[in-house]
Order: structure tokens, then sequence, then C-alpha cells
């Protein structure tokens, strides 16, 4: 296993009917969507393999009954899997002990979902504490971590307040600060903004950035919506009927779709803020020019200077030009080249 993946997925699947380790069994580990539906199964996750890494924001998206939340059950073993192989840290966590699976929910998963979850009868504060409080941690230990929680995710002062005191957007950040209370090594969350109305579910993505570049965690988001995955995820897999389609950098996804239905994800993507210059550049490795700008640049970012330039820009990377990049280059990847 590499050092840097957290979770490994292999050939897992999680069916929904009668005996479907027996009937799995019966078909090699593979049966075909006629067999599935002629036996009365139900494929919510099918022979899905994929490596989450270390500090890695991956996003899971699909339409409804694609299998996404599934999978994230699974993977988090809320729902035991049907047949397949789950390590997490190297550990076999499929094998785990009733006793070894408690410890590394307390200790090592935190969890967020769409309806919060958070106990009415509780304020901020003993909300976000709860989970430490089952730790068994000390009672002003807690609280101060809590407080910490807190503060993170900008509530302070609301401590006292219960959930029906808040509005939607604080009641997840309740939720947040609750699940990182513990300090996990992987969060999953599922549409834990879908609920939310448009202004503050962006103002609750921007939020999750942040947090995200001060803690560095390993994430598994799960969303049916295209441009929140392309706004959070290092890659973004994308599933339909149970199965992963494609699994890739947002990039490479609008770029190279390997089917209409990514494709149809895709169409409306905001190009100027996926597509990195390196992606459109001319591979001249001999291009000079006395401009130049990184390959990894964004082409929303450095649109405007090469638009306005009558002489192609040098493309560099890791020092050394690789490249250059012109007004047809640009118009290219903003636009999609003339004639499609």
């Amino acid at each position: 296993m590499n050092s840097d993946v957290k979770i490994r997925c292999r050939n897992l699947w999680k069916l929904f009917g009668p005996q479907p380790e027996a009937f799995l069994q019966e078909h090699g580990g593979h049966p075909t969507s006629e067999a599935l539906d002629e036996g009365g199964y139900i494929g919510a996750v099918r022979d899905v393999s994929f490596d989450v890494h270390d500090g890695e924001i991956l996003v899971i998206m699909g339409l409804s009954g694609s299998g996404k939340s599934t999978l994230i059950r699974c993977i988090s073993r809320l729902n035991d899997p049907t047949a397949g192989q789950m390590d997490f840290d190297g550990k076999d966590l499929l094998n785990a002990t009733d006793a070894e699976l408690i410890e590394i929910r307390r200790h090592k998963m935190g969890m967020v979902f769409q309806n919060f979850g958070l106990l009415p009868n509780r304020d901020v504060l003993s909300n976000v504490l709860f989970p430490l409080e089952m730790q068994g941690m000390a009672r002003d230990e807690r609280e101060a971590k809590a407080r910490e929680m807190i503060e993170l995710v900008g509530l302070t002062g609301r401590e006292a307040d219960f959930p029906a005191q808040l509005s939607g957007g604080q009641q997840q950040r309740v939720g947040i600060a609750r699940s990182l209370a513990v300090d996990p090594d992987v969060w999953f969350l599922d549409e834990p903004f879908s609920a939310l109305d448009p202004l503050i579910r962006a103002e609750m993505q921007d939020e999750f950035i942040r947090l995200q570049k001060v803690l560095k965690k390993t994430i598994v988001f799960i969303t049916h919506d295209f441009e929140e995955a392309i706004k959070l995820a290092d890659r973004i897999g994308i599933m339909k009927d149970g199965q992963m389609v494609q699994l890739d950098t947002p990039e490479n996804i609008v770029l190279n779709p390997v089917n209409d239905y990514v494709a149809e994800f895709a169409r409306n993507a905001p190009l100027d803020r996926i597509v990195t210059v390196g992606a459109i550049m001319l591979p001249e490795k001999g291009a000079e020019s006395s401009q130049s700008i990184d390959a990894s640049d964004l082409i929303g970012d450095v649109a405007r200077q090469v638009l306005s330039s009558e002489v192609p820009f040098a493309v560099a990377h890791g020092g050394k030009i690789v490249g250059s990049v012109g007004r047809e280059q640009m118009l290219d990847g903003l636009y999609g080249p003339e004639g499609q």
C-alpha cells in the first residue's frame, strides 16, 4: 500500500436483495446488469475500486440513485459492503471487530450529513463537545477543544444558543465543528450544503475551502452538483447505476469525458476556472518570449494578459520553458476550438 493512500477500495459491491453474497458467488463476483434485474437485485455499488490519498479532497458525484451515498456509507462502514476489500490506513476495515470500528469512528473519522443531526436539547457548545464526551475526555479539556472548533467555524458568541435559534448555515457550521472536534484523519461529508439557500451554500463552500487550507484533512465529499464538485475537488469520481464511470481531475473530466453521461455534466462548466495553461499550450520546448506564465495557471487568471498581447507568452514549468500560448490557444481554451 502506498504511504500516501489513506483509503483503498477494491472491487466493492453493495447489493440489496435475498442472499446477495451467494448471488455474487454464483456469478463469479461479476454479475451482469441483466442478471441483477432477473434476480431482483439492486446493485447500489457495483465493483468499485479507487484510492483516497492523504490530504486529498475526493468528490463523488452523480444523479439521484447513482450509488454515491451508499458508497460513502460503505466506506465508513455505516453499511456493510456485500463484497470487496477496504483498507483504512493499511488496516483491513471489513474485518475490524466492533470494538476496533468504534475506536476508528470515535478517533479517526468525522462525518457531516445533509440533515445536520444536531441534538435539539443541547446548546451549541454541548453539541460540539458531544463526541469528546463519548470519548471520555475530561470536562475542561473537551470544553476548551469545543470552543476552539466553534471559533474555527466562526460561531464565537453563539455557544449558549440552541439549534432552533440558528439559521441553516449556522446549524451546518455547528455540525462541521462537531465533526472536527475529534481531529479526524478522514472527513466524510454527504451533501452537507444541498439543503441550504444558494447564497448560504456558496458561503459554506468558501468556508469549507478555508478550513481545508488550515486543517489539510483527507476528505470524501458527496454531491449531485457539478459546479460544487469542481469548486472543491482535487479529483472527482462520477457514478452511474452503482458504477464509477470516471475518476479524474476536474480538468481532465471537462476536457476528456469518457462518455456522453460525463460530458453532459461538464457541458456548462466554467472552463476559465478549471482549465490550466498547460492544457492549451503549444508544446514548443524552444519557445522564447520576454513574457512568461506558468503551466499551472488557470486560463481565467491570465486570459486578459494573453489576449491583449501581440505575441505569444512562453509557458514555464519547473523553471523551464515548455511551450507557448497565444490568442488563438487562449480563445480555444475559453470557448472551445472554432467549429465545435
